[in-house]
């Protein structure tokens, strides 16, 4: 992490792709213009970044990128305030700045020696893209078991990441189950609703987590079918988004109970959020 986490570091807009059909998600990415910035950004999958424009605020945003990808950091970010509007505006040249990383990670350490099933929905497939890329990097896929995969959106141009999906379609090493609510008169894929498709696959729970993100409703039908499959709470993680304005837990923007989401998370077990209030 950067030495002083209030100022933003520069960065330079190296790259964007504009991943879905209604042009409100893009993907960044950015250079480091400092050396020493680069080597001090030293990130894990799951971790986030505020991104900073001058005189316009910041955004904290999941890093879509993976350490494996060295020499940029890569965020996927939805047109919704003012800071992703201005940041949708921006072309490849121009400089802002990003505080990070923050939070914590997926449970690397713990997924190792696993078999891993990744469930994402929409635009919540940022940082899962981050693990996926982590663990299929050459280094250290030997060191996960079985990779399944479940990705949905609402219609083919909703899917982002599309070229990426599809190289990792051609590998033998992961499962990929890509699926849409509806398709249109070009798709040629899966389509069904991500429980369903999750019911179908039907991954074993035998040494195996699972690793949820996407939608609230999207959540609500599929954990009762992990439930179903034998996966316990301690072996179902997901990424909580919320609110968030400094990052590091001292405005209490983010306070869940004793927790603050972008410091104690936002990466939490199914059992963790037993424990905070039930409100959330």
């Amino acid at each position: 992490m950067q030495k002083n986490p209030y100022v933003p570091i520069p960065v330079d807009v190296d790259k964007i792709i504009t991943e879905v059909t209604t042009k409100d998600i893009k993907t960044f990415r950015f250079t480091f213009v400092n050396k020493e910035d680069e080597a001090a950004f030293t990130y894990l999958p799951g971790q986030f970044a505020e991104l900073s424009i001058l005189g316009k605020g910041e955004s904290p945003i999941g890093i879509a990128s993976s350490p494996t990808q060295p020499g940029y950091i890569e965020f996927t970010v939805q047109k919704a305030g003012v800071v992703t509007s201005e940041l949708h505006s921006m072309e490849a040249g121009q400089r802002m700045g990003v505080r990070g990383p923050l939070g914590n990670t997926w449970p690397i350490e713990y997924l190792e020696g696993k078999n891993i099933v990744i469930v994402g929905g929409g635009f919540a497939f940022t940082t899962l893209r981050s693990l996926i890329n982590y663990m299929i990097f050459e280094e250290n896929r030997s060191k996960f078991g079985d990779i399944t995969v479940v990705y949905g959106a609402r219609e083919p141009g909703l899917l982002i990441y599309k070229d990426e999906i599809t190289e990792w379609e051609k590998r033998d090493d992961i499962n990929m189950n890509v699926t849409v609510d509806k398709g249109d008169e070009n798709w040629s894929g899966r389509e069904g609703f991500v429980p369903t498709v999750c019911k179908e696959v039907a991954p074993s729970s035998e040494n195996a987590v699972a690793v949820i993100c996407g939608p609230p409703i999207m959540i609500r039908f599929t954990l009762p079918v992990f439930f179903d499959l034998g996966f316990s709470k301690e072996n179902i993680y997901t990424s909580l988004e919320m609110r968030m304005k400094c990052g590091i837990g001292k405005c209490g923007r983010c306070n869940v109970g004793s927790k603050y989401v972008c410091k104690d998370g936002p990466v939490f077990s199914l059992a963790e959020l037993d424990k905070l209030t039930k409100e959330y």
